[in-house]
């Protein structure tokens, strides 16, 4: 029997549910754990925050907004935030939430026993400092930090966090150790199979943060559907023919399968840009790199449609800026990128002194991002102007190892999502003597980032984003291509689902008749 065929017969007797209104959704990994935070990577915390909530959440764009919470106040010295609690929110044991229930989450998050991921975040050892937590009364809760901090409800809403969810005490069990998550989300934990599969059920007691439309963690939430399943299935073919079998109604696929997938009538799919970022790196004190002139004939050298059309199998949409494209900080500024301009390069080229020298380019060939095809296109066009262009393909390893030591000339790279601008320009700047990753080093540049950091003003973060996004097209210490895409095919009878920032948002969604 053809080995697919095997597979999808396989998956069929594990994936179908007994229950209708219930799904199978493939997903390449394990959950770590089932602990919010705790054990955690970005499949366990997809999971989770299904399951869980916090204070606040992100919104579409990116912006950390009240969730649990119905409005936060921050004092006139930036440093004192109260929080009222929305009223009739439930956990899933049905307790009804109070401030007392964040206090004990708080405090648990806090105990290094617990070894939660973003410990290190709160008690000063990143910078920011909580001096304070209070609950006054049922509906109100009160932290106090030692500066003030921008990015303090952002850090709070970070999904690698587990949105610093709230959690019933009964989640751990009698002598502290962990039993399983009892949060407020519109699903609740329900059976794992390690290596299998794990499933999560209907809260029938879920109060939906908003009515209407999604909206990130923030808006409509309704767990309409009874049950999901989650597979585990490592293998991208196994999930192709898992999902034109019927055995899988949902799963991420390869950009490579899209058209194939499309083709089918009971398929459909969807493709959504995402808070990733598809980079060439360059390493600015690099004896040939170290020149502006070159950096911005490389940049002019590069058709940015034609690039991003290959290496994403005609799926992306190039975007030069740091700035994701479906953040609320990405306005005209951050649309005006670099102008693909063939002679201006050979008259940048001329103007560097450059006289042939290697440059070499570093890429992988995981099938999950484009760095290998980015490379190759770009290489072309780079030779097509006169630069003498190489491509080194390595390992992901022995490449990360480069990016951390500061050691190559040019890197085909990805960086990992960013929402909060201030953080977005951060991972890529700072001074390379500290920390030879980074790319940029820019002490000007360095003090806008900083103001960044310290500023909670709309309109002046605005500006601040608007003066970075322009001094790195100028400056080109790296060149931003386009950003990463979800990409994920379901069953045409799964109803309402759209992909956002990498994470499978079951709320909302029905299965057809």
């Amino acid at each position: 029997m053809n080995r697919l065929l095997a597979s999808a017969f396989a998956l069929l007797a594990l994936a179908s549910p007994a229950a209708a209104q219930s799904v199978t959704v493939a997903v390449a990994a394990d959950i770590r754990s089932n602990n919010p935070g705790v054990n955690r990577d970005d499949n366990t915390d997809d999971f989770a925050l299904q399951l869980v909530e916090g204070l606040v959440g992100y919104d579409e764009g990116g912006v950390a907004t009240p969730l649990l919470a119905e409005k936060v106040e921050l004092s006139a010295d930036g440093r004192t935030y109260t929080f009222t609690l929305r009223e009739g929110v439930r956990f899933h044991n049905g307790a009804e939430l109070s401030s007392t229930d964040v206090l004990w989450s708080w405090n648990r998050y806090m105990d290094p026993k617990t070894d939660w991921r973003c410990t290190s975040e709160f008690d000063g050892r990143s910078g920011l400092k909580v001096e304070e937590a209070t609950a006054p009364d049922a509906r109100t809760f009160v932290m106090k930090i030692d500066k003030p901090n921008a990015l303090f409800l952002d850090t709070l809403a970070r999904t690698d966090c587990a949105m610093t969810a709230i959690l019933h005490k009964d989640s751990v069990k009698a002598d502290g150790s962990w039993d399983k998550p009892i949060g407020t989300g519109p699903y609740k934990f329900g059976e794992w199979k390690r290596g299998e599969y794990f499933t999560m059920t209907a809260f029938d007691g879920y109060k939906s943060p908003k009515e209407g439309s999604r909206d990130g963690y923030v808006g409509a939430k309704r767990p309409l559907l009874k049950e999901v399943k989650f597979l585990v299935v490592k293998d991208p073919a196994t999930v192709k023919a898992g999902l034109l079998s019927g055995a899988l109604d949902m799963a991420e696929i390869l950009p490579s399968d899209v058209e194939e997938l499309r083709r089918n009538p009971k398929l459909a799919v969807a493709v959504q840009p995402n808070a990733v970022r598809h980079v060439f790196l360059i390493q600015t004190r690099d004896a040939v790199m170290g020149n502006q002139k070159l950096r911005q004939a490389i940049a002019a050298a590069l058709d940015m449609e034609e690039l991003v059309a290959a290496a994403s199998n005609n799926l992306g949409k190039p975007n030069s800026s740091p700035i994701y494209s479906a953040s609320s900080y990405f306005g005209e500024a951050e649309k005006k990128g670099h102008a693909y301009d063939p002679a201006r390069a050979r008259k940048l080229l001329q103007e560097a002194g450059y006289k042939g020298e290697k440059i070499v380019i570093l890429a992988n060939k995981r099938p999950t991002v484009p760095s290998f095809p980015a490379a190759v296109v770009a290489q072309q066009m780079l030779q097509s102007v006169g630069v003498n262009a190489e491509i080194e393909v390595l390992d992901w390893a022995t490449q990360l190892d480069r990016f951390n030591k500061g050691n190559f000339q040019m890197q085909s790279f990805s960086f990992s999502a960013r929402f909060d601008p201030a953080i977005a320009f951060e991972q890529f700047s700072g001074p390379k003597d500290k920390q030879p990753r980074k790319v940029w080093d820019n002490p000007e540049a360095q003090k806008l980032i900083d103001r960044l950091f310290l500023t909670s003003d709309r309109a002046e973060r605005q500006k601040l984003v608007n003066q970075l996004h322009q001094r790195v097209i100028d400056e080109v210490p790296l060149i931003f291509v386009f950003n990463g895409l979800d990409v994920i095919a379901h069953a045409k009878r799964v109803q309402g689902f759209k992909p956002w920032q990498s994470k499978l948002r079951m709320w909302e969604v029905t299965l057809a008749d």
